[in-house]
């Protein structure tokens, strides 16, 4: 029994490195989300580079630009551009709100439906299907749809 020990770890090594190139399937440039409440962006794609800043905040939506080695090189909503580490980034869809003043969320797609709330620039949410022009935003359980020209995230 002690000779199928080690056959069982291979593959269970092997599974898991499938699941990890399963789950790192897209090409950047792409979308994802900051994972961790803490993230470090750094100056290079290692740790020995220097810190250029510190997120304090997850779902927070990321433009990854390049891969290297396990780093992502990634721009923020403000357009920051750095390397963080790819365990904190995930491929789920978020946007934020940008540009001056609240934007609406509307009951569909479309500016005559009801008015729903209005969200202030820097509201984080998962980002549903988009068409129109449209969007279908979910921020804290509450759902809807905003202009896409509103979203950063919200793009191809």
């Amino acid at each position: 029994m002690s000779f199928l020990r080690p056959i069982l770890v291979f593959f269970g090594l092997l599974s898991f490195a499938a699941k990890a190139r399963a789950d790192d399937s897209q090409t950047p440039p792409y979308w994802g989300a900051l994972r961790a409440d803490t993230v470090n962006m750094r100056v290079g794609p290692c740790e020995d580079y220097r810190i250029s800043w510190v997120y304090h905040r997850v779902h927070l939506p990321v433009k990854v630009l390049r891969d290297m080695q396990g780093w992502r090189l990634v721009q923020d909503p403000a357009g920051a551009r750095g390397w963080v580490n790819e365990r904190f980034i995930s491929h789920e869809r978020t946007a934020v709100i940008i540009s001056h003043g609240p934007a609406e969320m509307r009951s569909s797609g479309n500016a005559a439906s009801t008015l729903k709330w209005r969200l202030l620039p820097g509201v984080a949410g998962k980002l549903g299907a988009c068409a129109n022009g449209w969007c279908q935003f979910e921020v804290d359980g509450r759902a809807g749809f905003v202009l896409q020209s509103r979203l950063w995230g919200a793009g191809a």
